[in-house]
């Protein structure tokens, strides 16, 4: 049995506007906002709609932890919670 509200016209739409976001776009978006980042991106579900980012980025110099994952997330220009659903952030400054 389908479900309630499950119809060809519903799955086309989903499909078209709700495609998972693949994680090259993901580091490319990160890398255009932040071009000395070192970018790391795995598919933490197998989903396409679950990752877990590394970015390391002499930038974040000088940051807290939450303004760094601010710019980060200031890069995916509103994808989080929508096409991007989940993705854990690690951040830091390159070692020296």
């Amino acid at each position: 049995m389908r479900a309630r509200f499950e119809t060809p016209f519903r799955n086309a739409i989903m499909e078209r506007f709700w495609m998972p976001m693949d994680a090259r776009d993901i580091e490319s978006m990160i890398k255009a906002a932040i071009p000395d980042a070192e970018v790391t991106i795995r598919d933490l579900a197998g989903d396409g709609d679950h990752y877990a980012a590394t970015v390391i980025s002499a930038s974040f110099r000088g940051k807290s932890r939450v303004q760094q994952h601010q710019i980060v997330y200031q890069s995916l220009q509103g994808q989080m919670g929508g096409v991007l659903h989940a993705l854990a952030l690690q951040t830091g400054v390159p070692e020296t």
